[in-house]
C-alpha cells in the first residue's frame, strides 16, 4: 500500500504509540517523521494521534467504522518494516 493516496473512508482514526527515546521505537519514530505529512496531505480530515511516553511499546492502532479496531506491534522494527506492517493492517 502506498501512503500517497487517500485511505478507505471506513478508516476513522489512527493512533500511534511509541517511546520518546527508547531504541525499540526508533523505527516507529522514523516512520512518523517520514510519513506523517504525506498521510495528512492525502487524508486531511483523518485524526492521527501520536502518543509518546517513556517505556511504551511501539504500536499502531486503526479504528474503522462500527467501532472495529485493529492494531499491530512495532517494537524493534525498522522504518521500512513499520511501513509494511502498517500497510498490511490498513489493507486487511
Amino acid at each position: 500500500m502506498s501512503f500517497s493516496k487517500a485511505f478507505s473512508p471506513a478508516l476513522r482514526e489512527i493512533r500511534i504509540l511509541c517511546s520518546q527515546t527508547g531504541p525499540a521505537s526508533a523505527g516507529t519514530r522514523q516512520f512518523i517523521q517520514s510519513r506523517y505529512s504525506t498521510i495528512k496531505d492525502h487524508n486531511p480530515d483523518l485524526p492521527v494521534l501520536i502518543r509518546e511516553a517513556t517505556g511504551t511499546p511501539a504500536r499502531f492502532f486503526a479504528r474503522f467504522e462500527k467501532g472495529v479496531e485493529k492494531h499491530v506491534e512495532l517494537d524493534n522494527l525498522s522504518a521500512n518494516d513499520v511501513e509494511s506492517k502498517v500497510a498490511q493492517l490498513l489493507g486487511s
